[in-house]
Formats: structure tokens, sequence, C-alpha cells
């Protein structure tokens, strides 16, 4: 005990048990982080909506206001910070994080990093990404009337985003989920991949790339149990 008297807060919060404060605060820490990542990269789906807003009101026509498209958005990621969270907590558990929130499991990293790759070269994310690069095709497929129909549409527009990005977000335990340079990174990356016209390329390559150094540190982690 004495040893921990001068031990960082962030090391003692930790070593002990999550209290519901706890969990409260860490869930609040990632949907900030979330809103302040990935709404930005709606941006092209948003402007188009706004677009849309002001010329209703200039014809006196009703139409839902942004912020309820954005609120349905919002309201995807803050599920998948409920689910980061738990993740965070069951890392924390398995003493697999560091102080920095980082993996302090090099197999762990390298098992994420693959399978952001992988994912990267599916079906499943080619198709989440050609509705996120779509914004005019996907409000005419989707539209719906009314305040409802608006909040709707950010969540139809945000699950598509979520498929599309959910792995790339669980490589912040890999780079640092307090890290603001990977945050950003992973952020640019994301709205790139959205509004680039070799986005879809680009993506597969960073695909290949990301597989290749997780295979990488994977090997690296072998030799060094081995030794």
């Amino acid at each position: 005990m004495s040893g921990m008297a001068g031990a960082e807060p962030m090391v003692l919060m930790q070593i002990r048990p999550w209290t519901g404060l706890d969990f409260l605060l860490m869930f609040l820490m990632w949907a900030i982080m979330m809103v302040g990542m990935m709404v930005p990269t709606a941006a092209p789906m948003t402007l188009i909506y706004g677009a849309m807003a002001r010329k209703a009101a200039g014809q006196s026509t009703h139409m839902a206001p942004v912020a309820v498209f954005v609120s349905g958005y919002i309201a995807v990621w803050s599920l998948f910070s409920v689910g980061a969270t738990l993740a965070q907590w069951g890392l924390d558990r398995a003493a697999l994080l560091s102080p920095g929130m980082v993996t302090t499991s090099p197999a762990l990293g390298a098992v994420l990093l693959i399978a952001a790759g992988l994912y990267q070269l599916t079906p499943l994310k080619a198709s989440c990404l050609e509705h996120c690069r779509s914004p005019a095709r996907f409000i005419a497929e989707h539209w719906r009337s009314g305040s409802w129909g608006a909040f709707r549409l950010g969540l139809q527009h945000g699950a598509y985003c979520l498929g599309c990005c959910w792995v790339l977000m669980v490589l912040l335990f890999v780079g640092g989920v307090m890290n603001l340079l990977w945050i950003a990174g992973l952020a640019v990356f994301v709205l790139l991949e959205k509004i680039l016209p070799l986005g879809v390329r680009g993506g597969k390559i960073a695909g290949a790339v990301l597989a290749v150094a997780g295979l990488l540190l994977l090997s690296g982690s072998w030799q060094g149990g081995g030794r």
C-alpha cells in the first residue's frame, strides 16, 4: 500500500473495480469522442439535408431542422459508445489496458489490426461505404416526412456509417483511446474514404496494410514469447 501512495489517479482507477459513476464517465468520454470524430464525416449528407431544409423554408414548406437528422445520427454512435465502454471495462478487468487506455497485449493488438484490415475488404464494408458515399441517392431512397422521418433518416445513415467504421474505431485500443493524433488520423481517414473518388480503393489498400501490420506484430509477439 505504501508503494501505491504516489500512484497516478488513473492507475488507481484502473486497479480498483469500476463504480457506476466510473462507467458513466467513461461512456460520456466515448460519446463525446464519437461525436467529435464522426459527425464531421457525415458533413456531405448533413449539407445536402440542410440545403433541402433551407429550400423548403423558402417555399413555406415544413421540413424538420438539420438538428433532428443529426440527433438520429448521434443516437447510433451513442449506442456504439455503450458497447465501447463495456469493451473497455472488460479489458480493464482482464488487465489488458495501460493507464493510457492502450492494450498491453501485442497479440490482442495484432488481432485487432488484422480484423480491421480484413473487414475493409468485405462486401458488407463495401455496401455500407457505398451508402455513405452517395448522400443524394441515400436521401431519395430513405426519405420520410416529418420530424420522426428526419430522425429515422439520421438513424439509418448512422447505422450504415457504423457498419462502415466500427472496426476502425476499435483500433483506438491499439493506438490509444486518449491519443489525439490517432483519433484525428482515424477521423480524417474515414472522411477521405467517404468523399474521395479513390476512397474505395484507398480503403482496401489501407485494409491490406493493416492486416500485414497485424501479422507482423503477431509474428513478433510469438517470437518474443518463445524466447
